[in-house]
This record gives structure tokens, sequence and C-alpha cells, in this order.
């Protein structure tokens, strides 16, 4: 990596302001001669014509009744800012899920306010870092200057795209400081405007706001859901370049697969929608294990539970687990085959007019009768779901909302989510899993160190359900026909 950056950052740039050059970079400076040859001689490269990304029409809409739910009050939504990861470098850039939402737009800085026109009504802006200055050499001195990180969009070419006015984000701060009037802001992302605006909200007023936000993603629009099924088929796709490669995964370890899935979704999206859990053996015991870096055998199980997340920022959320060598031995089998009939209740209980519940408790419900069949534990099912008592194997709820965050509308108040009502455009998952740690004494010993889940991303339709992943096969015997079919 190229090392004669300074450490300014665009956003702090004045027209005349000298850029400090790096500690211990080769150059000593800039001669006049120099900035003088840099600031001509390049062709205009302003783009014209543009048309709206494809979601322009749904933000719009989106903007509209966030203005109607808070009339009178100016509205502030940041995008958030670089993260460092080390030193001088950052993590990838992903935009809040608010920002995005509400204008399509996933760049570093920006900012969308919604000034109010009167008791009623909005002007919508989006406040953005214009193109890295030419005459003061921040396009070729700043670390975040074009020549160094690529072109960004000028403004007037972010309005095109976009659909909403657009300004120069470095003139925010100061504005919304001396602005005057109620002020709601998304909390969390840009310490720059919460500073500014420090005297003139407050952490109840702003969390109405992030809740409202939340609540509002719970029904996808048909671009959503759109989306949504890309994700999922590229997901599909993903799992497919996993089986084919389970031989180089044995010989290294659960990394490959974790990279394996990741080109994937590099190639056909934007990226994972969260980190991949590639868990061989005992790891599928551990719900979240992302580590990734154990051992694959065969005559293991693989829980692989990924998501690839698209340009725009929805992902998908799909598990399966495979049997490393392409056949289930008969403990296995008998685990991987409850949890799909777990799963096959819950499914068929995802319907418009159904509690968000009745699905995690179908699906519960049949693990627990499972749990007390084998006699792992005292019956009758009733008491052991009253007690709770299939939790030791079982820990998680059975599924959760889902679209650009993977545990999507988090923030929404309870009664709107899990005490809430299934409606058309809904999207869930539905993922029971059964889990026998390999040190749990109070199950016989063929059990312990396998762990299952079963998860399909589920729409709910005007009647009843589709299944967005249905292109995974799901039941024993068609998971090892598809891993042979596969590895050919």
């Amino acid at each position: 990596m190229a090392d004669e950056l300074t450490p300014e950052t665009p956003e702090e740039e004045q027209p005349q302001k000298k850029h400090k050059q790096r500690k211990n970079g080769l150059y000593p400076g800039v001669s006049d001669e120099l900035a003088e040859n840099m600031r001509t001689g390049w062709a205009d490269t302003e783009l014209h014509g543009l048309e709206p990304i494809a979601q322009a029409a749904h933000t719009a809409a989106r903007r509209a009744a966030l203005s109607e739910r808070f009339p009178g009050e100016r509205l502030v939504v940041p995008a958030g800012r670089l993260k460092t990861r080390s030193n001088d470098t950052e993590y990838p850039f992903r935009a809040s899920t608010e920002y995005a939402y509400l204008t399509g737009d996933q760049t570093e800085n920006g900012v969308l306010v919604l000034e109010p026109t009167g008791e009623t009504g909005h002007t919508a802006t989006v406040y953005l870092l214009p193109r890295s200055n030419r005459e003061n050499g921040e396009f070729w001195l700043s670390g975040q200057g074009e020549l160094w990180v690529g072109r960004r969009h000028s403004l007037a070419e972010a309005e095109q795209l976009l659909g909403i006015p657009a300004k120069d984000v470095r003139e925010l701060a100061e504005a919304l400081a001396e602005a005057e009037g109620p002020v709601r802001n998304v909390r969390g992302h840009d310490s720059v405007i919460e500073a500014a605006l420090t005297d003139k909200v407050t952490k109840e007023r702003d969390e109405e706001l992030r809740v409202y936000l939340s609540e509002a993603r719970a029904v996808k629009d048909d671009f959503e859901i759109g989306e949504l099924q890309k994700a999922v088929d590229s997901t599909v796709r993903g799992f497919e370049d996993v089986v084919k490669v389970l031989d180089k995964a044995e010989a290294t370890s659960e990394r490959y697969i974790e990279g394996t899935f990741f080109l994937r979704a590099r190639v056909e999206g934007n990226d994972v929608g969260y980190g991949s859990i590639c868990a061989a053996g005992p790891h599928a015991c551990t719900l979240h294990w992302v580590r990734n870096d154990g051992d694959v055998r065969s005559g293991d199980l693989l829980l692989l539970d990924a998501g690839v997340e698209t340009h725009s920022l929805y992902t998908a959320d799909v598990t399966r687990t495979l049997p490393i060598n392409g056949t289930y031995s008969d403990i296995q089998r008998k685990v991987y085959d409850a949890v799909y009939e777990s799963q096959e209740a819950g499914i068929a209980a995802v319907k418009p007019g159904a509690k968000f519940r009745d699905f995690h408790d179908a699906s519960q419900h049949v693990l627990a009768e499972k749990l007390v069949e084998w006699g792992l534990l005292e019956g009758p099912v009733e008491r052991v779901l009253e007690l709770g008592l299939q939790r030791r194997w079982t820990l998680h709820g059975t599924g959760h909302m889902l679209g650009m965050d993977v545990h999507d509308c988090a923030a929404a108040r309870t009664e709107a989510y899990v005490d809430g009502t299934l409606e058309p455009g809904m999207c869930l998952t539905v993922e029971p899993g059964l889990y026998f740690q390999a040190d749990d004494l109070t199950v016989p010993e063929e059990y312990r160190g396998i762990g299952v889940r079963i998860e399909d991303d589920i729409l709910v339709t005007e009647d009843g359900n589709r299944n967005l992943s249905a292109g995974l096969p799901r039941t024993s015997a068609d998971v090892e026909s598809w891993m042979a079919r596969l590895k050919g």
C-alpha cells in the first residue's frame, strides 16, 4: 500500500488550507511548481443526464411518511463516518441503515436533513462531501483525496441519482448549531453532527425517531422484496460453491469455507450481510462461531450460516447443516430430521394475521416433543415448554425480522414486533436448532458435539408465505442428493 498520504480528511479542508506531510514521508514537501502543475491539465469529467437509482421513488415515499409522522420538526439522519482499523487505515464503510433506507445513498459523512416547511411538510436535503478540491491539492494530497481512494460524485450528480437536492456537508454542522426549533437526530453514527445538536435534542425524542424508522422497515415494498430475493439467490450459489470445495476445506480449515462464500458475496453483492458462521464439528454448537479457524473433518457436520448482502444493502440469512462427507450418520440424521420437522411446523405458522410468536411456539413445541421422546427431558411437553427446559439445547429464538439489517427492525417496540401480528410484505427467518455441547454430561455420548440449525428466509404473502430460499434443499435425503450431484 502506498504510504505518502496526509492525515487530513476532506471535510476538514478549507480551500486555501495547507496539507501537512505525513510523518516519515519520503518527500520533504510540495514545491510551488509541483502544486501549480497538479492544479492544471485535467479533463472535465462531470457526468450529465444520469438516471435516478432504482429505489429513488421508494425512498421518496419513505421520506414522505417520515415527514407526516413528525410535522414541524427538523429531522437529521446521518450516514456515519469512516472508522479506523489500524493507524491510518479504515474499515470498509457501510452507511447507517436509516440513512440508506431514506436516501439510497451509501457514502461516508452524508447526512439527510428534513427541514419543516411549517406545521406540515418538509423539504429534504442530502448533505454530502463534494468532489475533492483541485485548487488546494486535496485531490492528491489528502488521504481521502480522489487520487487515493477514488472519485466521489459531484453534488449535481448526486442530485440526479438520488432525486434529492444536495449541498456541501462541510457547512452543515455550523448551520445546525445555529438553527432553532425542535430537532430529532438518529444517534450513534456521527459525532460531529451530535456535537452540533447537543443542546437541541433529547435522548427520548431521538429514540422515538429511531424506533419509528425501525418499525417503518417491517413491511417491505416491491423493490425491497426483489432485493431480498436477489440476496438469497446469490446466497444459494454461495452454498453450492462451498459444497464443491469441501475437500479443500478438509485440507486447510473452516477459513477456506469462509473465503469461498465471501468470494461469491463480493462478486455478486456488496459484502456478506454479517460474519459468516462456518462451524464444523463441535463448533456448530457455538451459535455465533465466527472465528472459523477450526478443522473440517470427514464424518462431522458443517453448520454454515451465511448471507450475501446486495449492493443496496439487503441481506439474506440462511443456514444449512451439511454432512462433510456427504452422508449423515444415524445419530446426525436423527437430530437433523427433528430440526427439519420443527422448522416445517414453524414455516406453516407464518401467515398474515398470525401472531409473530406463533412460528416460534410451533417450532419449539416439536423440539420439546423430540427431547421428551428421546428421554432427555421428563414430560409432559407442556411442562417442558412452560419451564423453558428445552432451551438447554435450543438456546435461541426461532427467528427474526430480515431486511437491510440481518436482525432488522431491532429498535421496534415490543408490541409492534414480537407481540405484533404478521402482515403481507414482512420477511423473517425461521431457524430452529438443537445443540448438544461436547462437554454436556446430561445427554448420551453419541449426541455430544452435534449442532444442527436449518434456517430459511420467509416472506409473508397475502395467502400465506413464500420461502425465498427454497432453492436450497432441506430434507436430509435431499441434502445428500444435492451434495452428491455438486461433488460430481
